[in-house]
C-alpha cells in the first residue's frame, strides 16, 4: 500500500459550533479509533483536526493508503474508516480513522485491475466491471495497491466471481458469489455469430449438394 503523512492537532471542544469554526479555518474535524475500549465496550477515540489541503490528496483519489497520522508530534499508522460529506455541497465535513499495527489483520477494499484483452471482447463482446474493489483481510503491510486479474481467456457470456480468485497472503472477504467482471453479448457479437453460423450452414449445404451431384454422376 502507498503511504501518506497527515498532520493533526488534538481538539477538546467537540461541539457543532467549534467544528464549524474549524472548517472556516480550513481544518476538518477528525477522530481516530484504536483497539482501546471504554467500560461499556465502545471504542475510544481521539479527536483532532487536520488541514483540508492535506486530506484532499487522501480522500479524492482511487488509491488506498496507510496514513501516517502525526498528531501533536505523535505518530499513529492508520487507515480511512469513514468519510462524511455535506449532502448539498459535497464538502468534506468529518473523517474517521482506524489505527493499525503490524500484528493485527485489517479488512479494506482494494481496487481491481483487469489485465489483458478478453477473448470475448475480441469476439465483439463488451467487458463489464461489476465491482471496483474487493474486500481483503491481511496485515496492512501485506495489502497491495491493487488486485491484478487476468481476463485474457474470458469468453462471451462468461464471468469471473470472487470465488474464482486467490491471492497469496490475502483472505478475500467479499462473498464468493459476487461477480467481479463479465463479457456481455453485444449486437456486433450477435451479428458476427449469426454470420458465422450462416456461413457454416452454407458450407454444409454446398458439401451436401456436391456429394449428391457426385453420386448422381457415378450412376
Amino acid at each position: 500500500m502507498k503511504e501518506i503523512t497527515v498532520t493533526g492537532q488534538k481538539r477538546t471542544d467537540l461541539g457543532k459550533k467549534a467544528s464549524k469554526a474549524l472548517r472556516k479555518q480550513g481544518l476538518v474535524p477528525c477522530n481516530i479509533y484504536g483497539e482501546k475500549k471504554d467500560e461499556n465496550g465502545k471504542p475510544v477515540s481521539v479527536a483532532f483536526a487536520s488541514p483540508m489541503n492535506e486530506l484532499r490528496k487522501l480522500v479524492y483519489t482511487p488509491h488506498i493508503y496507510v496514513v501516517n497520522l502525526n498528531i501533536d508530534g505523535n505518530n499513529h499508522p492508520a487507515i480511512l474508516k469513514e468519510l462524511q460529506f455535506h449532502p448539498v455541497t459535497d464538502a468534506l465535513l468529518h473523517v474517521d480513522f482506524y489505527e493499525v499495527n503490524d500484528q493485527k489483520p485489517i479488512t479494506i477494499g482494494v481496487p481491481v485491475k483487469l489485465n489483458g484483452l478478453a477473448q470475448g471482447v475480441r469476439d465483439g463482446g463488451r467487458m463489464n466491471l461489476s465491482i471496483r474493489k474487493i474486500d481483503v483481510t491481511a496485515p496492512y503491510q501485506n495489502i497491495p495497491e491493487h488486485l491484478d486479474i487476468d481476463v485474457t481467456n474470458l469468453r462471451l457470456g462468461k464471468s469471473i466471481k470472487v470465488g474464482d480468485l486467490s491471492f497469496e497472503g490475502l483472505e478475500l472477504s467479499t462473498p464468493k458469489e459476487v461477480v467481479v467482471c463479465s463479457v456481455k453479448m453485444t449486437r456486433q457479437a450477435v451479428d458476427s455469430t449469426a454470420t458465422d453460423e450462416d456461413a457454416a450452414a452454407e458450407g454444409d449445404a454446398a458439401a451436401t449438394d456436391a456429394a449428391a451431384t457426385d453420386a448422381a454422376e457415378s450412376k
